[in-house]
């Protein structure tokens, strides 16, 4: 039975199957010590163990498929008379019956002789007569033997035949099982990696405005900045997320609100459509803050209103796709120019609405056009070796964000970390609907 190649792939999936054992393992919860990471499959490596053991079981698939075609030809080439084994089966069990045959004359020839024996009536035919008898008789055991001889023979070419069908049975199970093992680590990988997309959130990832006034005066230019502080005992790669709206729009539909915030070198506008992430800060240790300056510049002809800042983060490590902070609203007051706004608070932050922070799934990475129009790291002071390692996805991620959405940089899309928006506001009579981004990464 020609199932090289099968056993190859097997032997092959039978060496991959073990990467499920790590693959396993549940994901991440929030505030995990780096300390008990160390002995836990990083994403990179669960993505790696899923397109493993996928691809794994495929080719024990294959083999399987190929393993039961041959199967099949080699016991229909057994069947045939024209088999080694089977014609060396059909000429054992023809000579064990000729065998037999000769017995059965010779023992009839042994009858004769007594009977003749029994007849003799003078001394001379006794002697003639047990002559014949004795010859008889040495034929007999002759004839014995060779059946003996004959029986062994067809014996021995039966169990080949038999060793053989059973030798292509056994190899096709082992593909079977193999399969079967290929199947359960494909499962263990899927459902891995899939536990490590779930979101976690994490309390200590704060974004908070500093400087941003309760009150704003139409015409005027407010400078204050949002500190994104990594309070968790992760290295993160972080995205502030930043939207700063009026409660309701103002009669001429246009937002008096031009928001921009500094990549170091230049302002950068912020669109006013929807959340974006500005700022993004690549390696974030635990304890590190990171400060991203920004400026807003209200439209002389603002009317009086209510509007609101909504500030947060979205983070990634090496573990987990999908690492969000609170996000925290700021309520201000917009005046009318020329207000004497008297003394002016800064303003407080508190927990968002109802529909401020919406997290549905997003689409799969590379899909989103983005809606931002920035590029730049911020101004944060995070340093230090990227927590993915040289292999992860999330290590080769430049700094330089296009649209708020992550930018690829060369790496394929199977492991490719993206920034993926999905954005509903409808704005009106004090109730702001927002939906907050998340991250995502390819399923397999």
């Amino acid at each position: 039975m020609k199932l090289r190649r099968s056993l190859a792939v097997a032997a092959a999936v039978a060496v991959a199957a073990p990467v499920a054992l790590f693959a396993a393992t549940p994901a991440l919860a929030a505030g995990t010590p780096t300390a008990q990471t160390q002995n836990q499959p990083t994403y990179a490596e669960l993505v790696k163990a899923a397109t493993d053991t996928k691809k794994a079981y495929e080719e024990a698939v294959t083999a399987a498929e190929e393993g039961r075609k041959e199967l099949e030809a080699t016991l229909a080439a057994l069947h045939s008379d024209t088999h080694p084994l089977k014609a060396a089966t059909i000429t054992a069990n023809k000579a064990a019956k000729d065998a037999a045959d000769a017995k059965t004359a010779a023992e009839q020839a042994v009858a004769d002789a007594e009977a003749a024996l029994e007849a003799a009536e003078n001394d001379t035919e006794k002697a003639e007569a047990q002559k014949a008898l004795e010859t008889a008789e040495a034929d007999l055991t002759k004839a014995v033997e060779a059946q003996q001889k004959a029986d062994a023979t067809a014996e021995a070419a039966q169990t080949a035949l038999d060793d053989a069908r059973v030798a292509a049975v056994r190899e096709y199970s082992v593909l079977q099982d193999t399969r079967d093992k290929a199947l359960k680590a494909k499962d263990a990988a899927a459902a891995a990696l899939a536990a490590a997309k779930e979101c976690v959130r994490e309390k200590g990832l704060t974004s908070l405005a500093v400087g941003l006034p309760s009150k704003v005066v139409a015409g005027s230019t407010v400078d204050f900045t949002l500190r994104v502080t990594n309070g968790t005992a992760r290295t993160l790669t972080v995205d502030p997320l930043v939207f700063i709206h009026l409660e309701s729009e103002q009669k001429e539909g246009k937002n008096p609100l031009e928001v921009e915030w500094s990549n170091g070198s230049d302002w950068q506008p912020l669109s006013d459509d929807g959340p974006v992430h500005i700022a993004r800060v690549d390696v974030m240790e635990p304890g590190e803050q990171s400060d991203v300056k920004l400026r807003m510049k209200v439209d002389s002809k603002a009317q009086a209103a209510d509007a609101f800042a909504l500030f947060a983060s979205d983070a990634s490590d090496a573990y987990n796709p999908c690492v969000l902070g609170p996000m925290k609203r700021y309520d201000f007051a917009l005046l009318p120019a020329g207000s004497e706004p008297g003394t002016v608070d800064e303003a407080q932050p508190g927990s968002p609405g109802e529909n401020d922070d919406k997290r549905p799934d997003t689409a799969k990475p590379g899909t989103d056009p983005g809606t931002g129009t920035g590029t730049g790291t911020g101004t944060g002071t995070g340093t230090g070796t990227s927590p993915q390692g040289g292999t992860s996805e999330q290590a080769v991620v430049t700094g330089t964000s296009t649209g708020g959405s992550l930018a690829a940089t060369g790496a394929s899309s199977t492991t490719t970390l993206a920034l993926t928006s999905a954005l509903t506001a409808a704005l009106g009579a004090g109730a702001v609907f927002a939906v907050r981004r998340r991250r995502a990464a390819d399923t397999v």
